[in-house]
């Protein structure tokens, strides 16, 4: 069966929501987050306050990566070999995740890049938006519990997805902070792979997909 495409509604509201985006975070990067109000967004985008408001309820909504990155990582979580370890299937999904995310060549690939760079650099210097990330990352630990799948053999099978979706996440957050930090010039996948390896040894990640 194919891959039911987009609505023209749908494609539009997705590019508005970009639009807002890209003119949100170009003027949180040349101002400073807490200098620019959402009127400022809106005026640059060439919208209406309502509009930023109905796409992004808050200001820090503005910087968030969209759902696209969970829907792909529990995707491959859910695709994985329950007969793998724990942090295997996740670190696995992790790393896919990020190359598929960050890969491709051409100039759509490279402002795609751009943009997640700007983003995390926006998080890592500004504290209402680390909290908000703590949030999503809570979310999407969430995620991917619910993609492992339940055991029901195993009374402490929920208590093992947690702990090792936990330390995972964690072991992706520094390699977010790492990239943001070195403005990309290593590989996303490759500097997740890294701390996961460093975190867990080999068996966190698919041998072809290791530093």
């Amino acid at each position: 069966m194919s891959e039911r495409q987009p609505t023209l509604r749908e494609r539009q509201r997705t590019e508005t929501r970009r639009l807002i985006q890209t003119h949100a975070v170009r003027l949180f990067t040349g101002r400073g987050y807490d200098a620019v109000t959402v009127a400022d967004v809106a005026e640059a985008a060439g919208v209406s306050a309502m509009t930023v408001y109905r796409h992004f309820p808050t200001k820090e909504d503005l910087v968030l990566v969209p759902n696209q990155p969970a829907r792909l990582i529990a995707e491959r979580v859910a695709a994985s070999s329950p007969a793998d370890p724990l942090v295997r299937r996740v670190g696995g999904a992790l790393v896919e995740a990020a190359e598929v995310l960050t890969g491709g060549e051409g100039e759509a690939a490279a402002a795609n890049q751009r943009f997640l760079l700007d983003c995390l650099q926006l998080m890592v210097v500004t504290p209402a938006l680390r909290a908000r990330h703590l949030d999503s990352q809570y979310a999407l630990q969430q995620t991917v519990i619910e993609a492992l799948g339940d055991v029901p053999s195993d009374p402490d099978a929920t208590f093992r997805a947690q702990a090792a979706t936990s330390a995972c996440l964690a072991a992706m957050h520094t390699a977010m902070t790492r990239w943001a930090e070195e403005d990309g010039r290593t590989g996303l996948s490759g500097l997740i792979a890294l701390a996961l390896t460093a975190s867990f040894g080999d068996a966190a990640v698919p041998a072809g997909r290791r530093n």
